[in-house]
């Protein structure tokens, strides 16, 4: 990586400066490095908020900049790098709550199939868990990646409103949407 001469600081490189590099095969190699170094912790916050454990977010990042690379030579440029790799990283991380959703409802049967027997009830922040994951699931696509940012990553209404390049307060119907839906899922499986 190239030193600013002035302030010793790392060279920030634009989106074109670096899928120029990985597009030269010369180069290709250190463009993936620097794609890597520039977005990897941004983007590994935004999966451990959605997957909740390191283990899984490890796993879910690793996808992510395998897929990611794997398409970089098709990126269009409609979008900066990070928001076409962040779309990406929810989509892989909403995949892996999913299949986790899956396994969990297994285990959540076999854990209450076991009450029945006897069993303890140390369970229920993973089965309130389990019934949020469901209802996300089962939120249309918008409103899930809508609820996602707002809820799992914080994101203003106003970032979201140039990130998704939609009005601000149909990000805000949206989201409300998604939390009355949400809630009815829960409540339907009480």
């Amino acid at each position: 990586m190239q030193l600013n001469k002035v302030t010793s600081e790392p060279k920030q490189y634009s989106d074109e400066e670096i899928l120029s590099l990985i597009r030269d095969p010369h180069q290709k190699e250190l463009g993936y490095r620097l794609f890597m170094r520039i977005h990897q912790e941004r983007i590994y916050w935004v999966i451990r908020k959605i997957v909740g454990s390191h283990e899984d977010t490890d796993d879910v990042i690793q996808n992510t900049f395998l897929k990611a690379f794997k398409a970089l030579s098709t990126f269009e440029g409609r979008s900066a790098l990070y928001t076409w790799l962040h779309r990406i990283a929810v989509n892989e991380a909403l995949a892996m709550r999913k299949s986790k959703m899956s396994e969990a409802m297994i285990v959540s049967l076999d854990t209450t199939q076991a009450k029945e027997e006897g069993g303890h009830d140390d369970v229920t922040a993973e089965i309130i868990r389990n019934k949020l994951d469901h209802a996300i699931e089962a939120l249309p696509e918008k409103q899930k990646e809508v609820f996602v940012l707002r809820y799992f990553e914080e994101m203003s209404y106003q970032d979201m409103s140039e990130k998704l390049n939609t009005s601000v307060g149909a990000l805000k119907a949206s989201y409300h949407f998604a939390v009355k839906k949400i809630e009815s899922v829960i409540k339907n499986e009480e």
